[in-house]
């Protein structure tokens, strides 16, 4: 994991010091600045080698997620400053212009903001210049292949494994976070076999159903199982540095990220990377409301939703873990999956009410019957965290509060008073901001 950023205006390693020192989270193992005639810039990072100032110099680039197999990159081409995103977004990106009119760039948009009023985001699968955005990847429905389920669960199984044991062998420490679902299990069953020990991390609160299925998964797959157990009180004392780290006050990122930070700091103790089971409910039709869609247009809502995680559900994934000095590994959005995936039928992926059937199918023998089959429950209800925001946001906030604060400079609407909560705490952190349009918002989020 590492963390860049830039400026194209020469002699400025002072100002690209002092940005990346913003996202110096992402990096505590190194950091180096480099110049031209055109850019200054730079980069941190936490593998412990020393060439990557060489490569820097010889390539003219920076880049994050080196070793994930998603990458953004800055590179000088001919005098040109190209600006590059992984097909998916899992490796975050944002530039915006200087008061000077200077082209700026950085992993995080808490390195951009006292420098460039506005800030957008990098597309996914796109490169960026002065002189235009080009893209050159975009998700597209694919014909249905007409192979039995049998042979497309041993392919699909084939790709996931492949994946997971690509980043495997990136090498560094690896585990897993495990929140006893379908899609995080899967990915940990792949990666034991492959691993002389596999740590497993589950947080929630006492009692909570994520934290019973991760335990049985843990005991079938035999990986070393580690939990972080949560009081309401723990919630409250970290949800600045979650907001902080995240960038975001939308209600349902947030609420799920509180979890998922505790869990990545807790894994951080131990291991340098980790698997996430990210991407498998946009891929396999995961969520209970694609079940009212017609079976003709779940394809294209399924893109749809895959195209909308990389500033929501993957920058959930990439704070938390580079909050806390780790790389997170996104195996089903691997380019080999994805492809096949999406040429998976419809009919397979919800059968008979069953979501994700095709995946489930997939992994059989290797998790518990009842994980393999349990029913899809939201992140943060698996977790315990369900109501718990949502009810002290509605103890803090009056009714007049809401209606007077809820309509932001910016034109955007505050959803609930629970995300009004979180735009408090945002605001005192990131200041009044004139542009929001970088921030992702949850597709179907509930409106009070």
């Amino acid at each position: 994991m590492a963390g860049i950023a830039g400026i194209a205006q020469p002699g400025e390693k002072k100002l690209v010091k002092s940005m990346l020192e913003k996202i110096s989270h992402r990096g505590g193992e190194g950091q180096d600045v480099i110049e031209n005639e055109n850019v200054t810039m730079g980069m941190v990072w936490t593998e412990p080698q020393s060439h990557h100032g060489d490569n820097m110099e010889e390539k003219q680039a920076v880049v994050d997620g080196a070793k994930s197999g998603h990458l953004a990159s800055a590179q000088v081409k001919n005098d040109n400053l190209i600006l590059k995103r992984d097909q998916f977004g899992v490796a975050p990106l944002y530039q915006g212009t200087s008061d000077e009119g200077h082209l700026c760039f950085a992993s995080e948009v808490k390195a951009l903001i006292n420098l460039c009023d506005e800030i957008q985001e990098i597309p996914p699968g796109s490169t960026f210049t002065e002189e235009a955005t080009k893209s050159y990847y975009s998700l597209k429905k694919q014909e249905p292949i007409s192979d039995s389920p049998d042979v497309i669960a041993q392919e699909l199984y084939n790709r996931l494994e492949n994946s997971v044991m690509k980043r495997i062998e990136m090498g560094g420490q690896i585990g897993s976070w495990l929140s006893g679902g379908l899609d995080s299990s899967a990915i940990a069953a792949l990666a034991r076999p492959h691993v002389d020990t596999l740590d497993t991390f589950a947080a929630g609160v006492e009692g909570a159903p994520d934290l019973k299925f991760a335990r049985e998964v843990a005991n079938f797959i035999d990986s070393k199982h580690h939990e972080v157990i949560l009081d309401f009180e723990d919630m409250l004392k970290v949800l600045p540095e979650v907001i902080y780290h995240l960038e975001s006050f939308d209600a349902l990122l947030v609420r799920s990220s509180i979890t998922n930070y505790m869990v990545a700091k807790r894994a951080g103790e131990y291991v340098t990377s980790v698997f996430s089971g990210e991407g498998g409910d946009e891929l396999f039709a995961g969520y209970e409301y694609l079940k009212s869609i017609e079976s003709d247009e779940l394809p294209d809502e399924l893109i749809d939703i895959i195209g909308r995680l990389h500033n929501t559900a993957l920058q959930r994934v990439d704070r938390s873990a580079s909050a806390h000095g780790t790389v997170a590994h996104v195996a089903f959005l691997d380019p080999d999956v994805v492809d096949y995936a999406l040429t998976i039928p419809a009919k397979y992926k919800l059968k008979d009410g069953v979501e994700k059937w095709i995946l489930r199918k997939a992994l059989e023998g290797k998790l518990p019957e009842n994980v393999l089959w349990r029913k899809k429950a939201k992140f943060w209800e698996g977790a315990g965290v369900a109501e718990l925001m949502a009810q002290y946001a509605n103890q803090k906030i009056s009714d007049e509060e809401f209606n007077r604060e809820r309509m932001l400079p910016t034109g955007d609407i505050i959803n609930t008073k629970e995300e009004l909560l979180y735009y408090r705490i945002f605001k005192d952190l990131f200041g009044d901001l004139n542009d929001l349009s970088w921030m992702g918002r949850t597709k179907g989020a509930p409106v009070e």
